[in-house]
């Protein structure tokens, strides 16, 4: 089988066991079943290993099978789209350091008016992940490194999709208030009218921060899929397992607050 082909094929994988599991009626079967938190566990469990088996696969084949597109091999196009890849790095890192409080975070249940990053696109990691992911599919220069860009580019936009219609419809009009103000594709909003840029909102530490890790992975590069892969898949698991620990924290302290104890959400 063509590199490529299984590359695409791994995808199908995760994005299915992602987008899947994560459906309203699979959901509710599994949730009556497992409980909340079961089924938070199970879906974690199968998406890490999804990933896992992706990135294994793509890290002993990435330099074979048939040219990639390669088209910024040199000159202005380059330039352009290290720096697309640079900003998406920073746009996606940077918005994780607001991840708890967002109206997706796990536990989350309300819907508050877009802050900060939120105002540019209500999904800046989602976006941020496109934007890098679609810059590292012009650049590959072999067709596994092509597809496993391009699937990473087109689960990010179809994740901010399905989860806006799965908030919708969980929420009703205060989320369709949200998607009303805010807007997928950057700026888009503002330049509307519907929203502002509020510079003190934004998180300057964080998106510094980004910037120098994404200088710093450009000069390991070379490495970043060496031990098949074991350094991109575990470093999406350890983020996701801290940032559901900070969400369950949220949870805990909202539930001290009220008296209660609310249930956590779907995770998106």
């Amino acid at each position: 089988m063509a590199p490529a082909l299984a590359v695409g094929l791994c995808w199908l994988l995760f994005g299915g066991l992602h987008v899947g599991l994560a459906t309203r009626r699979i959901r509710g079967a599994l949730v009556a079943g497992l409980g909340e938190w079961g089924y938070i566990l199970i879906f974690s469990l199968l998406a890490a290993a999804g990933w896992a088996l992706l990135n294994a696969y793509y890290a002993v084949h990435r330099f074979t099978g048939a040219p990639g597109l390669a088209l910024g091999q040199a000159g202005p196009m380059r330039g352009v789209l290290l720096a697309a890849v640079i900003a998406g790095f920073t746009l996606a890192t940077g918005s994780l350091f607001a991840y708890p409080t967002s109206p997706y975070a796990l536990g989350n249940e309300r819907t508050r008016v877009p802050r900060g990053l939120e105002r540019g696109t209500r999904h800046p990691f989602f976006v941020g992940v496109a934007l890098a992911a679609g810059a590292h599919t012009l650049l590959a220069p072999h067709l596994p490194g092509t597809v496993w860009s391009a699937g990473l580019a087109l689960l990010a936009v179809l994740g901010a999709w399905h989860q806006d219609r799965k908030l919708l419809a969980l929420r009703g009009e205060p989320y369709k208030a949200f998607l009303a103000s805010t807007s997928f594709i950057p700026f888009a909003a503002i330049i509307a009218g519907r929203q502002s840029l509020v510079l003190r909102e934004l998180p300057w530490m964080g998106l510094a921060a980004s910037v120098a890790v994404a200088f710093a992975l450009r000069y390991v590069h070379g490495a970043i899929f060496a031990h098949g892969g074991l350094w991109v898949s575990a470093t999406a698991v350890v983020g996701a397992t801290v940032l559901g620990l900070q969400s369950w924290h949220q949870v805990r302290r909202r539930g001290r607050a009220v008296g209660g104890r609310p249930l956590p959400a779907a995770p998106h």
